[in-house]
């Protein structure tokens, strides 16, 4: 096995000690309104391959932020430095692979003049400056061969603030590589027809359980087998699962798979990745063969964001504490719900909306999108 190990700083106060810099701009205001004041926490990754090697990457981030910050004359931005304590006393987490090769820093952008804004006006004003700087930095450095190499995160500092209790993941294209209803269609020489309604759905453009019924009758008859044959063969866990998992549950937070597609593979991929708890639709059989059938409540984005409240009412948490990754538009009403709605290399639909969008690495860019540090050690 892979023993590529990651570090993850234990009990990091880098934002903190952050925003204790820019007090003299906060005076007034106490510690429960954060929520509510415009003050953003910008998480930059982008790609090593992409800098100059002649200078320290973080150095090259930090001048073209600056460059930036020439046309926000109303705004301050400080840069948040490492907690060495916190990285000496790091954990050390097994990413069982090496993952993607980025520079990543943190600043806190906030205007000169903090005043109480609403988070419709909060989400608007974020998107904004993400736009503009995510347009700004992909000219600073752009790739030889067109693919994206920068990341841009931003989230209200009180996203960032608060640990996140409970973490739920959609599964196929987010957990695992694939999309499993059309592998099992491949196994039938019906892949072509169920693709095509799948990614239809997954844009948002029909309704998932109308979908999902739909591609569910085209499998009546397949032998139960292939299931099992599935799972060994053609199941792959996405770069960065492991270690994403391993660094949340190191942090506290329970981890739950939350899926549109079948128990048997639901199951299997949770416990591969030390998960929780998982839930999906059942997969109904007769006689060894599929039905075509679907279970008369479909698992879909009602339902997910459903489980999602209710699992954090289990828990005794606030939705403030729940975060949700997912691609496709059937993870947006689990989003909505939850304090951080993640897209992980997601349909245009779903990134536009979440409140993060992870492109340039694997799964692991959801604790870069948190504010966390996760250096190869």
């Amino acid at each position: 096995m892979n023993t590529t190990t990651y570090a993850l700083p234990k009990n990091s106060q880098a934002w903190h000690d952050a925003l204790f810099k820019v007090a003299h701009l906060l005076s007034d205001v106490h510690h429960t309104m954060l929520k509510d004041l415009p003050i953003f926490a910008i998480t930059v990754v982008v790609n090593r391959s992409v800098l100059s090697s002649e200078n320290s990457g973080i150095e090259l981030l930090d001048e073209a932020m600056n460059r930036y910050m020439v046309n926000l004359s109303k705004w301050h931005l400080q840069m948040v430095y490492d907690d060495e304590a916190a990285k000496q006393a790091a954990d050390k987490i097994v990413a069982g692979m090496t993952l993607a090769d980025v520079v990543v820093s943190r600043y806190l952008l906030l205007p000169n003049d903090p005043e109480q804004m609403t988070k419709s006006k909060q989400e608007a004003a974020a998107r904004i400056i993400d736009e503009q700087l995510t347009h700004h930095l992909k000219q600073c450095f752009s790739s030889d061969d067109g693919k994206d190499a920068v990341d841009v995160h931003i989230l209200n500092i009180n996203q960032v603030l608060t640990a996140p209790k409970l973490v739920c993941f959609d599964m196929d294209s987010t957990l695992i590589e694939q999309e499993v209803i059309v592998e099992l269609a491949r196994m039938c020489g019906l892949a072509d027809k169920v693709s095509e309604i799948t990614e239809s759905a997954m844009r948002g453009e029909i309704d998932f359980a109308e979908s999902f019924a739909k591609r569910v009758a085209l499998l009546e008859n397949v032998p139960e087998s292939v299931v099992g044959e599935i799972i060994q063969k053609h199941i792959t866990i996405q770069p960065g699962a492991f270690a994403v998992i391993r660094a949340l549950k190191t942090l506290g937070a329970t981890t739950v798979l939350v899926s549109g597609g079948f128990e048997p593979f639901a199951q299997h991929v949770a416990q591969t990745l030390g998960m929780d708890e998982f839930h999906a639709n059942p997969l109904l059989v007769a006689d060894g063969k599929l039905t075509g059938l679907t279970d008369s409540n479909i698992l879909d984005g009602k339902q997910k964001a459903l489980i999602v409240e209710r699992t954090a009412n289990r828990m005794g948490i606030n939705l403030d504490e729940v975060v949700c990754v997912g691609d496709g538009a059937n993870d947006l009403p689990m989003m909505a719900v939850s304090g951080t709605g993640i897209a992980y290399k997601a349909k245009p639909i779903v990134a536009a909306k979440a409140d993060a969008a992870v492109n340039i690495t694997g799964l692991e860019g959801v604790l870069y999108a948190l504010g966390h540090r996760f250096d190869k050690v």
